[in-house]
């Protein structure tokens, strides 16, 4: 039996309402280099109900951006990623398919969109937005960063401005597209905008980060 451990999130009760974190079901679609580490954040804050969807497996070439381990190598990314969430916290409930999306999908009240497609995240949009509560869309490039959240009217009306045309997505080298450190910053700052969520405080609908200049503009 899993032993409860009431203490386990007193240190950001203020910052982290738990009894608004306890009304979320969250969906993590993609868990390569910025979806793992928005699912093990999650897994670290103590949401209740976590959902995560990747049709991908371990390759070699996701061990230093992505986190993953060796002994992770050709096993579904969703199902490592799910078994160290609940090393992280035994009370989780994780539910991993290894699948693409698909508009039928039980999303929950909460997504957490970290695909690299842009036309992917048009349909997830497209599915999702009427259903969810609070929805945040992580985007990486090298050492930039780009998160988008929507969560009220003003929000939700920007959000579908940023879905541009594949053919006008930048296309960087292979062997500079990515880094763990600017993933876990681009978790972080989702998550940020999920805690700000939580407390009923204005979100940030639109975040750039430019780690090499130093530079963060805020849309």
């Amino acid at each position: 039996m899993t032993t409860v451990l009431p203490q386990r999130d007193a240190r950001q009760r203020d910052i982290v309402p738990p009894e608004r974190l306890a009304e979320c079901q969250a969906m993590v679609v993609g868990v390569g280099a910025v979806g793992r580490q928005v699912a093990l954040q999650l897994a670290a804050m103590g949401v209740p109900d976590l959902r995560l969807v990747d049709p991908d497996h371990v390759e070699v070439v996701n061990l230093a951006c992505q986190g993953y381990l060796d002994e992770d190598l050709g096993q579904a990314k969703v199902h490592t990623t799910a078994e160290l969430c609940r090393l992280i916290n035994p009370q989780i409930q994780v539910r991993a398919e290894v699948a693409r999306f698909r508009s039928s999908m039980d999303v929950g009240n909460c997504l957490f969109c970290c695909v690299d497609d842009i036309e992917v995240r048009r349909r997830i949009w497209q599915a999702a937005q009427a259903r969810l509560q609070f929805f945040s869309d992580g985007r990486m490039s090298a050492e930039v960063v780009r998160v988008l959240a929507a969560a009220d009217t003003e929000s939700r009306k920007h959000y579908p401005t940023t879905l541009f045309a594949s053919a006008e997505a930048y296309q960087g080298a292979c062997t500079a597209k990515s880094t763990i450190f600017t993933a876990n910053i681009a978790a972080g700052l989702m998550l940020s905008q999920f805690s700000k969520w939580l407390r009923r405080l204005p979100i940030d609908t639109d975040l750039t980060l430019n780690l090499l200049s130093a530079e963060l503009s805020v849309g």
